[in-house]
Formats: structure tokens, sequence, C-alpha cells
């Protein structure tokens, strides 16, 4: 029998609220886990999300540790992160 491999459960914080992640997760699934499917809305105020899950649209946008427009279906979480959601 093979083991399975640790999984290490963590917080990151996203608008200042804890969401629980794991490794091996990117942002946008631990949002989606969390309930969270609304990332930010457009200028004309349209909710924007999880769309083509693989980095090619723009659709998940977030800020991560300051550093702004990081797409949320592609980027790992990892411990300490944290998130900021908001409007494009």
């Amino acid at each position: 029998m093979q083991s399975e491999a640790a999984v290490s459960k963590f917080d990151i914080e996203v608008d200042g609220r804890l969401v629980p992640a794991e490794s091996g997760q990117t942002i946008a699934a631990a949002l989606i886990g969390a309930g969270i499917s609304v990332f930010r809305h457009t200028p004309s105020g349209a909710p924007r999300g999880i769309f083509c899950g693989m980095g090619v649209c723009f659709d998940c946008l977030v800020t991560v540790d300051g550093l702004a427009d990081q797409r949320a279906c592609v980027t790992p979480v990892r411990p300490g992160m944290r998130v900021q959601l908001g409007n494009a």
C-alpha cells in the first residue's frame, strides 16, 4: 500500500478574513472552497471570478501580497499569503 503525500493545511488572509487552504491548491480553489465566487467587478459593475481556470483570461485577477493583477486560477497558495479581492 502506498502512503499518501502529506497535505499541509493552513489559512490565507483574504480581505482580512482567514480562508482555509491546502498545499497544492490555487488561490481560486481556496476561494471557491470558502464560498467566494466573485473576485472582482469590472468598471461597469459586472462580477468576475473563475472562468477559464487555466490562466488564459483575466477574470480572476486578485492582488497577492501587494502585487496586483495576479491570476488566482494559476497562483498556488502558500502559508502567510495575503490576498485582496477588488475592482478592475
